[in-house]
């Protein structure tokens, strides 16, 4: 059993590969729960050495001799905080090489480590990775149910009785998933964000990056924040802050790989030069977003400028965190073209889709559904469900295949 208050649906999936991989790596922004995870499995069903890089004399141990402090290990090994020193990674392809038993290293990282062409070349086939994200509310309530699982199944959960309009929402949508903040008073949280992206902007990315500019990372957050869950235009947002446009793109770039932010690509089940190609871009957590906006429990119950983008950003981030541990394996979109858009388009290997929209009102008609009918009637039988999650209090049919379901079908 894990120490976490809230089990993790992702120890599942660590377990797994533990046991036929020789590699694997958690990895997921600071203080989502990482190491807590990692430590529950070395202190119960896979028992190994821990050592941490954040550790100062076990960090230059490791710079100086990469191959030498990987060698001293028989043994499994945690290691946690990977990131501060890369260059472990090829230092531990080569020993499980030599060594082919599985769950020979577990590592965590709070950055992308295979960002780096070389490292990942050099790890294919070796390390499977686990992504973490903060806090989904099906763990937070003891839910087993997936919700993307479900929908590829056409079986939508089935709520009735939720509490109807905004206050369905606005205290999980503030509250978000980061363990520690969201356990806090709403002063106390805005603390606790203010430090955290205080220590993650100025410790990670100055070791990931050389870039000379990164005091605008704040600020572009911000602006992303602005704009979350709306198509990104690169040169708008240069514009904006003065920048280039590529810079813009490499700092975007950055910040997804300290897992801040997300971005959707655009769903293209054609190549007709009409469908709309830029991302839409997310922030990883509800609660960091409403802290970059300045939006409590309030103003989220009454200003419909952040009511919308919070609760989209939200359900989109929770239905990314169910697709994580699904039976099915998918990759996610957004689908804009014309005049039609859906927020989130979900496609399994087989070609079959499900389709998401999130709408913050407590009622929705047949007319809302239109981009969803026609995307439906073009992919036929591929099209299994399409959802519109909204503040109703029930989950209703919307047409064949298509149905409103209250917010709480995320963790019902």
């Amino acid at each position: 059993m894990s120490p976490d208050p809230f089990p993790r649906h992702a120890e599942r999936l660590v377990r797994e590969a533990l046991a036929d991989t020789r590699v694997v790596l958690i990895e997921g922004a600071r203080q989502v729960g990482k190491s807590t995870l990692a430590r529950a499995m070395v202190q119960g069903a896979h028992p190994a050495m821990e050592l941490s890089l954040d550790n100062r004399g076990t960090r230059e141990t490791a710079l100086a001799d990469p191959e030498g402090f990987v060698a001293g290990f028989d043994g499994p090994v945690f290691i946690d905080e990977i990131q501060r020193v890369p260059d472990l990674l090829l230092a531990i392809k080569d020993a499980v090489d030599r060594d082919l038993r599985p769950g020979r290293f577990l590592l965590t990282g709070s950055a992308n480590v295979l960002t780096t062409r070389k490292i990942k070349d050099a790890l294919t086939g070796r390390m499977e990775t686990v992504r973490l994200w903060p806090l989904a509310q099906s763990e937070i309530r003891g839910s087993h149910v997936n919700f993307v699982d479900a929908l590829f199944d056409a079986r939508p959960p089935r709520i009735d009785g939720a509490t109807v309009g905004r206050a369905a929402f606005v205290d999980v949508v503030v509250a978000g998933g980061y363990p520690e903040a969201r356990l806090r008073s709403a002063r106390r949280r805005a603390r606790w964000f203010a430090s955290y992206l205080d220590t993650t902007i100025d410790r990670d990315l100055r070791e990931l990056s050389d870039a000379r500019k990164l005091h605008e990372i704040p600020r572009l957050l911000r602006l992303l924040a602005s704009q979350a869950a709306n198509l990104l235009s690169y040169r708008g947002v240069a514009v904006k802050l003065d920048l280039t446009h590529d810079t813009v793109r490499e700092y975007v770039g950055l910040l997804q790989t300290i897992f801040l932010v997300r971005l959707l690509p655009a769903w293209r089940p054609g190549l007709a030069a009409r469908e709309i190609q830029a991302p839409k871009a997310y922030l990883v957590d509800s609660g960091l977003l409403a802290y970059l906006l300045g939006a409590d429990e309030r103003r989220i119950a009454s200003d419909d400028q952040v009511t919308g983008k919070l609760l989209e950003n939200f359900a989109v981030i929770e239905v990314l965190k169910h697709a994580d541990w699904a039976e099915v394996e998918t990759r996610a979109y957004h689908y804009r073209r014309r005049e039609e858009e859906i927020d989130m388009v979900l496609e399994n290997r087989a070609g079959d889709i499900v389709a998401v929209e999130v709408k913050a009102a407590a009622s929705v008609g047949r007319g809302e559904v239109k981009a969803m009918e026609r995307l439906r009637e073009s992919r036929g039988e591929r099209f299994k469900a399409g959802v519109v999650i909204y503040a109703g209090a029930q989950t209703q049919p919307l047409g064949k295949r298509l149905w409103a379901v209250p917010v709480g079908g995320l963790w019902a």
